[in-house]
Parts: C-alpha cells; structure tokens; sequence
C-alpha cells in the first residue's frame, strides 16, 4: 500500500475507486467501505484508495476540546495495510481545505485522478460541509466523479461508528468496543528512552508515545503485546513521580529483551483500576505488585 501526502494525489494511472472519510479506529463500518471500494476498483480496472485527512476534522474545529482519538496516522496506516488498498491518500485538513467550496473539493479529487468515491449516508466536506451526499449525486458526473453510498452499519441495532467506540472504551466495555471493531482495542509505537524508573522498581517499562491530543483511555490495563507477550499497561500521567506528558508505558512480564526502538501493538484486554497518587513510592510499588498479579488472573480468562 502506497502511502500518498498533499494535495498532488496519485499521479499517473489509470485512476482510482476512493473510500473517503475520517477513518478514525477502521472500525467495522469503515470495513465496509474498503471491502465495497475494492469491489467497484476491480470491476472497473481501476485502483483502490482510501483518503482521510490529519487532523481529522473534529479535532480541526475543537483545538481545545478536541475529541478523543482512537488511531494516530501511524495507526490508520498500519490498520489499512491489513486491508489492502492499494494507496492511502491523507490529506493535510488546514484553513486552505476547510474554506474550499463543494466543486473545489471535487476537483481536488479529480487531480488526484479519483475517479469514484464511496461514503457513508452522512457524508459532507467542503466549505459548510457543501459536498454532501446529494451534491455528488447531483454534480459530481461534471467533475468526473461519481458516487457509491453505503447505509449504515449495525450491530444489535446499534450504529457502528467511532462514536459508539469512543463510548464504549470511555464506559471501560472492552468487549463492546472489541465487537464494533472486529478486533480488540490497540495502540501503536515505537519503543523511546524512558527515564528507567520502572526499572528501578522492578517493573521495566517499555515507553510509547501517545501520538494524539487525546486518548481514549486512561488507568490500569491487562494488556498483550503482539509478537512479545502479556503484561500490564499504563496510560497517563504517573502524578507520583510528578509525570507531566502522558504516555503509554507497558510492563511485558517474564521477559528480559531489548524493545527500544521497536514498534509495539499493544492490545487492550480489560481495564483495572484508575490512575492514583500515591503517598509515597513504596504504596506505589506494593499496588504494582497487585496490578501484574490482576493482570495475570484476568489475560487467563481471556
């Protein structure tokens, strides 16, 4: 899969079937729409595409509330080579793109030698969210564009979006949030330099950087790391030993290796407890111990 920056799209080619969106998670639905885009691109010899866009927009608009993110772009990315496109199109969301009116975006498209996009029902972009659903059915065959449209995705008569995610991961529901993604909740990174704390108390951590303004989690975790192994997680803060950058930092148990510099999918089993402050290092240490040992009993009944 073809990872593609800008505004200058694909360049040559016969051109593509573009699944078009946020694509926050690649939950379910999202699915849905590489599995419908893939299916149009070869009936049509023509490539697949998805295009979305960093930030995503509802972070754009809300700078200081932004919503939580369940993917950064290194995740989208890696979730999207599982699912093959062939190219993944992200598109820098600044003022330029915001103000640019329904026909200007399909035109962008079009230079990107997009010749099909598949949406959602809901779908809108442009200036005042012009470019809806109706407008490309309406005026996209004038830009070289036409338009399928998926309904909904459901699951028990629940929508599947990244809302419902976000909702079921902030209500600690891991399965709920497992089943609208057709996989368990992860994050991704690269293993940096930690100031070796963990190590010093017995608990070596690997240290992940968030890579988002805001997570979709928080607490204490049984967590699996893929390839590695199973242990306990952390994100936040660590307010005891006056941490002030949240991170991701993960304890792998019974395992002696060198992780930095490694990148790490580390997947989210069920939630222990909340972050705490504790009054000094060794309440913090003993309730450690209990965390590898809640992690252990709970990773051995799932």
């Amino acid at each position: 899969m073809r990872l593609l920056r800008g505004p200058g799209g694909a360049g040559a080619g016969a051109g593509y079937v573009a699944a078009l969106g946020g694509f926050d998670g690649i939950h379910l639905g999202h699915r849905a729409l590489i599995a419908r885009t893939r299916e149009l691109a070869r009936a049509g010899n023509l490539a697949s595409m998805v295009i979305s866009f960093e930030p995503l927009p509802k972070e754009y608009f809300s700078p200081d509330h932004p919503p939580a993110r369940l993917t950064n772009l290194r995740e989208r990315w890696r979730l999207l080579e599982q699912d093959g496109p062939d190219a993944f199109w992200v598109l820098r969301f600044n003022e330029r793109l915001r103000l640019l009116r329904a026909a200007e975006f399909a035109q962008l498209l079009a230079r990107g030698r997009v010749r099909q996009i598949v949406v959602g029902h809901d779908f809108r972009a442009g200036f005042g969210g012009e470019a809806t659903v109706d407008w490309f059915r309406n005026e996209g065959a004038r830009h070289g564009l036409a338009i399928d449209v998926l309904p909904p995705v459901m699951d028990a008569g629940l929508r599947i979006g990244s809302g419902a995610i976000r909702t079921a991961l902030d209500a600690r529901s891991f399965d709920v949030a497992a089943r609208l993604l057709g996989r368990r909740y992860t994050m991704r990174g690269r293993v940096v330099p930690g100031d070796r704390l963990g190590r010093q108390f017995g608990f070596p951590t690997a240290n992940i950087r968030l890579a988002r303004r805001r997570a979709p989690i928080d607490g204490i975790f049984a967590v699996r790391v893929r390839g590695v192994g199973a242990g306990v997680a952390s994100i936040g803060t660590r307010p005891t030993v006056g941490g002030q950058v949240p991170l991701l930092e993960v304890h792998v148990f019974d395992f002696a290796g060198d992780l930095y510099g490694r990148e790490l999918e580390v997947e989210f089993v069920a939630w222990l407890r909340d972050t705490l402050h504790f009054a000094n290092v060794d309440a913090m240490i003993g309730q450690m111990h209990r965390d590898a040992a809640g992690a252990r009993a709970m990773l051995a009944q799932n």
